[in-house]
């Protein structure tokens, strides 16, 4: 609700970040110890004997943990952020910024692998940072959550909400 002097009503509640904490948790443990084996590798690796590895191919095998890691981080990053004026949706590589107004809709059907906005411009957005896959009532939580900020906050009146949970 906008008070009568048309600024956004204060919310206590905001800002509110949006993760897939587990499968964030997953992901980083993942490339920590992917880049600590492969490492480990390198340098345990015979420096003589009948097949010894060069430098070279010590830093190949380190550099290839480390480029696997980064892959796992980068699939780790979306996260949604939600506040007064609006809401950041931060997927793999894509920023958006979109103003209350400008959503619409949220919608998480069966078998959605994350959220996806009803935009003012006719498109959808997904949102990453919500995704049923390995914490589902958490997901569900947050779209209810993201749902009812678009609702108030925002032009989106009625119902907007998907039954099919």
């Amino acid at each position: 609700m906008t008070p009568a002097d048309g600024r956004p009503a204060v919310r206590d509640d905001l800002p509110v970040t949006f993760r897939p904490v587990v499968t964030r948790v997953v992901l980083l443990t993942m490339g920590a110890a992917l880049f600590a084996v492969l490492t480990a590798v390198a340098v345990a690796m015979p420096h003589d004997g009948q097949a010894p590895w060069s430098t070279g191919e010590r830093v190949v095998v380190s550099l290839t943990g480390a480029f696997f890691s980064s892959v796992l981080v980068l699939l780790s990053r979306p996260k949604a952020v939600a506040d007064p004026a609006g809401l950041t949706v931060v997927n793999l590589i894509v920023k958006r910024r979109l103003a209350w107004p400008e959503v619409l809709g949220v919608h998480l059907r069966n078998g959605d692998a994350w959220v996806h906005l009803d935009l003012a411009d006719g498109t959808s957005l997904a949102v990453m940072a919500i995704q049923p896959g390995i914490a589902k009532q958490r997901a569900l939580r947050d779209a209810l959550r993201l749902r009812t900020l678009v609702q108030e906050l925002g032009e989106a009146r009625g119902d907007t909400a998907d039954e099919s949970h």
